[in-house]
């Protein structure tokens, strides 16, 4: 594998649409050809080379490749957007839309990241060693599909909407969470493993959801069935099982009808 190192030198005045910024499309590419990779701030035509000091050369192909952004994207949206192998590592903070669409590879960032981190995800691993804002592995706007697959990690706390729509894949909060995790969803598995305001499984089908901390406003639409002993992500605890959300409509597996399945830690 090759290193490619984009180390900022401009801070652009609005937010830098990177799209660029995959392994796929530096595969193949020298650092001349990479710096002239397009891009936009705002409606305006932009080249990578405007925003970005560019060292070395992409592989032979995406899984060749390496690219690492030696700086902060606090301002930079689309890193790793439908890359499908490589990795991408970001030593600083992360704009929207990070690994949004991507089917496989791993991005790393560093530092924290804004919004839609992970969007309809089908493939891959994302690490994340801050915070996230909102909409983590959701739909987009407007869509029924969310995640369907790979992993997202935030190894701090996240905002609202984690998991909305989600179809499958696994999202893992370190931390606290606020409201609406895994509204919609009809598979997939949300790891929360701080607190959570409310809004746990709001109108899901089905799919899992495990919650280490505390839920302070629990939906009406889950019926506890059962205490039982998991290990969830390394912690082995026994956790109340609550099933719904009663209120949806629920399809039926060999005659038995399929739930959303919460798994509250149990109180000591």
């Amino acid at each position: 594998m090759v290193t490619v190192t984009l180390k900022p030198k401009k801070v652009p005045e609005l937010m830098l649409e990177g799209y660029s910024i995959t392994p796929d499309v530096f595969a193949g590419k020298t650092a001349a050809q990479i710096a002239a990779l397009p891009a936009h701030e705002g409606k305006i035509h932009v080249t990578l080379g405007d925003f970005f000091e560019v060292s070395g050369n992409g592989g032979e192909t995406a899984t060749d490749t390496d690219i690492v952004i030696a700086g902060d994207c606090t301002r930079v949206k689309y890193i790793g957007s439908k890359m499908t192998s490589g990795t991408v590592t970001v030593n600083g903070n992360a704009d929207m839309y990070v690994g949004g669409w991507m089917r496989g590879g791993k991005i790393h960032v560093k530092g924290n990241i804004d919004s839609f981190c992970g969007i309809q995800m089908e493939g891959g691993e994302i690490l994340v060693d801050g915070d996230a804002k909102n909409h983590v592995g959701c739909a987009y706007r407007g869509d029924w599909r969310g995640m369907k697959g790979g992993t997202i990690r935030i190894k701090g706390s996240a905002g609202n909407d984690i998991g909305t729509f989600m179809l499958g894949g696994t999202i893992i909060i370190e931390k606290d969470a606020f409201i609406h995790v895994s509204t919609h969803a009809e598979g997939g598995t949300v790891i929360i493993k701080g607190d959570v305001e409310g809004r746990v499984g709001g109108q899901m089908v089905k799919g899992e959801m495990y919650v280490l901390g505390k839920i302070k406003f629990m939906m009406p639409g889950y019926q506890k069935v059962e205490t039982v002993e998991k290990e969830v992500d390394g912690v082995k605890a026994k956790f109340d099982h609550y099933i719904g959300d009663l209120g949806e409509r629920h399809p039926k597996s060999k005659g038995q009808v399929v739930y959303a399945n919460l798994y509250l830690k149990a109180a000591a």
